[in-house]
């Protein structure tokens, strides 16, 4: 954890502080080595959310983008189950940062939990993730709409663990490095996957860091992702339409022609005797 209670205030973690956890009350201990980057840590093994994950510099470099207030926020729902959120904004919109790998169950029960939310995901984690991403890049066509791309081959670009959310995922492929591998028209930004499907189709819209850090300070919505991939598939299903019925005009218009030899059919008349 970034922030535990001490004297009843949020605090993060200093050599010699003791503080107790803001979501169980249990003591805890400030981590201040030279490995991992300064935490807080329950004393043992307990740990209070199922939901947490060890906290990497790559997280850190993102939550510092937004106010420590929004920071390790704990969301009750109806039933009073509790989770931590890494970044919830006063919109209500909740950003969940993953850099291990992810169970399927546990994905499906956050983004069931937390309903409005988005993920950004650590594309540096697995060395084939970039340079699978480059080369499934070519075959995303461009749509009418601004950085927005359809493909049939979501899978040639990003991971299978998160071809199927509910929610929007935005991969940053640059992490927390500025490499010479990273190509030019990738450095600085995001590339999300929609949920859903345009007529089987998949949806990938490219985000600017700084774009996206500005609309999930200012809106509840990064990107309108259900309205997008309705649109696109009713334009799709349209233009299918209107390539169907070009394909029987033309058939109409240019029926198949008959050798020039052949000769008519004509019924043999039955003789009378």
């Amino acid at each position: 954890m970034r922030f535990a209670l001490v004297n009843n205030l949020r605090c993060e973690a200093s050599p010699g502080l003791i503080g107790c956890c803001p979501g169980c009350s249990k003591p805890t201990i400030a981590k201040c080595g030279t490995q991992k980057v300064w935490h807080w840590a329950h004393h043992g093994k307990r740990n209070c959310d199922p939901w947490w994950e060890p906290e990497t510099p790559w997280h850190r470099s993102w939550k510092d983008q937004f106010p420590s207030g929004w920071q390790e926020v704990i969301r009750r729902d109806e039933a009073g189950e509790k989770h931590i959120a890494d970044v919830s904004t006063e919109n209500g919109l909740v950003i969940e940062f993953q850099h291990s790998h992810l169970p399927t169950n546990e994905r499906a029960a956050r983004e069931a939990f937390h309903r409005n939310m988005v993920w950004v995901v650590d594309g540096t984690r697995l060395k084939r993730d970039h340079p699978r991403f480059l080369q499934g890049q070519r075959l995303c066509r461009p749509t009418s709409l601004k950085g927005l791309f359809i493909t049939c081959s979501p899978e040639e670009c990003f991971p299978a663990a998160w071809l199927n959310c509910t929610m929007p995922v935005f991969f940053d492929f640059e992490g927390m490095g500025t490499s010479d591998e990273i190509s030019g028209t990738n450095r600085g930004r995001l590339w999300c996957l929609l949920p859903g499907r345009a007529e089987g189709q998949a949806l990938v819209a490219t985000f600017s860091r700084r774009a996206f850090i500005h609309t999930a300070r200012e809106k509840a919505q990064i990107i309108p992702s259900r309205a997008i991939v309705e649109m696109i598939a009713a334009r799709l299903k349209r233009e299918r339409a209107v390539a169907e019925l070009s394909a029987r005009r033309w058939f109409y218009a240019h029926p198949p022609h008959r050798k020039r030899n052949s000769r008519p059919f004509r019924r043999r008349r039955r003789s009378r005797y």
